[in-house]
């Protein structure tokens, strides 16, 4: 049996695998298409070959079971346009590049060169003090800070009053109307009101405002080099009789107020001083706190007196018997000396003008002038710190306590840098293709939900 067995080729190694000619056979010469008993050679008894002999078979080479070829497909067929893309590359036309090349056509033929002028400037106050500023600091209430102003003018600068101020002296409207219609983005309409002119005033102007610092810069566009300096200009003077309308604002009010202070502390003092006067024409005492004293002065001599008088009744009572008249004398004397020291104490503490009062006692009497004197004091206080005031917004109004710093003058333009042509192109393009893309992907997410 061995000798009538055929001959085959030698087994492949395993290792190595099929062959990368197997995906390339023919379906009919793999070894499932043909007989079993059929040869391996070309000369075999078996089916007679479809192909020249000359061109080598493809066979697998992992023994008698082989697994058959596995055929393997492109991945993906070409690619052709459809209407759809056919429809999404007009609208990219549509969308993007006409109005880009509208935008450039419109900047390079039509857009007038529009020239700045660039100025700068701050609100500053005196720093200086006077001599006056020493009297108990009353100076810093007639001053403030200058944060507030350069609000003001912040807003100030872009008002309708200032605009109308300005076009009254340059004529906006003329220059501004000129390039119209050939220039229909960046100029204005002839017929146009003056809210239309404030809405434009906020497109020629640039205004940067810093508020911790308080400065403010501004950028004035024009079409002609010498009218947006002399705009500019117009806006450094209308600022300057701005901060200067404040500062004598505040310097008049400054004024107003102490004058009405010291109006009213006059008021003041004269009333204090009439109620003293009527005090001491109804009690006849010029000073009470005087007549205490000269009263204290009679109790005292009084007092000397009947120790005087006890001292000589003592030495004629031990030389005289107690009907000597020398002795009733001395005894007479100590006992009037006695009533009219008991007299002068009831004196001071009733009103009863039998006694020599004055028709009130004197506690109350006292009590009501130190009154009467303390009011007296304090309108008097109160009238010279009035008075120190007045003198110092008098010297505050002598001098300019605001005043606006110009620290960049008003610049003249050489070249023309507006409009930024490249630049609004560049945002031209961004803007349209973003606008596309964003349009071409809700049509397609559409697309894919329907």
């Amino acid at each position: 049996m061995e000798n009538n067995s055929k001959v085959g080729k030698p087994a492949a190694d395993p290792a190595k695998g099929p062959q990368k000619d197997l995906q390339k056979t023919p379906q009919g010469d793999s070894p499932a298409s043909r007989p079993a008993n059929a040869p391996d050679g070309p000369q075999g008894p078996g089916k007679p070959q479809n192909k020249p002999q000359n061109k080598p078979q493809n066979k697998p080479q992992g023994g008698q079971g082989g697994a058959p070829a596995v055929q393997v497909r492109p991945l993906a067929r070409k690619a052709n346009m459809k209407r759809r893309h056919w429809g999404l590359l007009l609208s990219f036309v549509l969308m993007v590049l006409l109005p880009l090349a509208g935008s450039v056509y419109y900047l390079w033929t039509h857009a007038e060169d529009q020239y700045s002028s660039t100025t700068a400037f701050s609100v500053r106050s005196e720093e200086g003090g006077s001599a006056s500023e020493l009297l108990g600091g009353l100076a810093s209430f007639a001053s403030s800070g200058t944060g507030v102003d350069s609000d003001i003018l912040y807003e100030f600068i872009q008002s309708q009053e200032i605009v109308e101020m300005i076009d009254k002296q340059l004529d906006l409207r003329a220059h501004y109307t000129a390039p119209w219609p050939v220039d229909m983005v960046f100029s204005i309409w002839p017929d146009a009101t003056l809210e239309d002119l404030v809405w434009f005033w906020q497109r020629i102007l640039r205004i940067s405002y810093d508020q911790s610092t308080g400065l403010i810069e501004l950028r004035v566009l024009a079409f002609d080099p010498d009218m947006a300096q002399q705009v500019a200009q117009a806006i450094v003077r209308e600022s300057q009789d701005m901060i200067n309308a404040l500062s004598d604002q505040a310097r008049e009010d400054a004024m107003r107020y102490a004058r009405d202070d010291l109006e009213q502390s006059i008021v003041t003092l004269k009333q204090a001083r009439e109620a003293l006067t009527k005090f001491r024409t109804r009690t006849r005492i010029v000073d009470p706190e005087a007549d205490i004293q000269a009263r204290m002065g009679v109790m005292n001599n009084l007092q000397q007196a009947l120790a005087s008088a006890l001292i000589e009744h003592d030495l004629l009572s031990e030389t005289a018997a107690a009907s000597d008249p020398r002795v009733v004398n001395a005894q007479r004397r100590i006992e009037v000396i006695r009533a009219r020291i008991v007299a002068e104490r009831q004196s001071f503490t009733t009103d009863s003008t039998d006694l020599g009062a004055v028709g009130e006692d004197y506690p109350s009497l006292i009590a009501e002038f130190e009154s009467l004197s303390v009011d007296r004091q304090f309108a008097e206080e109160t009238y010279r710190v009035a008075l120190t005031a007045l003198d110092v917004a008098r010297g505050n109004a002598a001098r300019q306590s605001r005043y606006l710093a110009t620290y960049i003058k008003p610049t003249r333009a050489q070249s023309s840098e507006f409009p930024r042509r490249f630049i609004l192109i560049g945002l031209a393009t961004l803007f349209l293709v973003m606008v596309w893309s964003i349009l071409a992907l809700v049509y397609y997410s559409i697309r894919d939900r329907g």
